[in-house]
């Protein structure tokens, strides 16, 4: 029987959160993106070892996530961090972890 389990909002926007950086490909995104104004899509491409496609898919999954925004600046992408939302997970990972967990488990 499976329980009826409900969520806060922070919960799942953690969780979010946290499924878009579960990737290490990502998670070199992010840093690329946070040492610089906004980057596009084909510099990110020459930065990392992997197959435009590929790239477009963990793009499209930070940005789904909120992570990043993306403009359209034909023919390419201009992405950078979406800093309300960045500082946003930093704040609901911080009270997170700033939380005592049980040291006798």
């Amino acid at each position: 029987m499976q329980e009826n389990l409900s969520y806060s909002e922070s919960q799942i926007k953690m969780a979010r959160f946290a499924k878009a950086m579960g990737h290490p490909v990502r998670l070199l995104i992010l840093e690329l993106l946070s040492q610089q104004n906004c980057c596009y899509s084909g510099d990110l491409a020459e930065e990392l070892p992997i197959a435009r496609s590929t790239l477009s898919q963990h793009l499209k999954e930070l940005k789904s996530a909120g992570l990043i925004q993306g403009e359209l600046n034909p023919p390419k992408i201009k992405y950078c961090l979406n800093t309300e939302n960045w500082e946003l997970a930093r704040s609901l990972f911080n009270a997170l972890f700033a939380k005592k967990l049980c040291t006798k488990c």
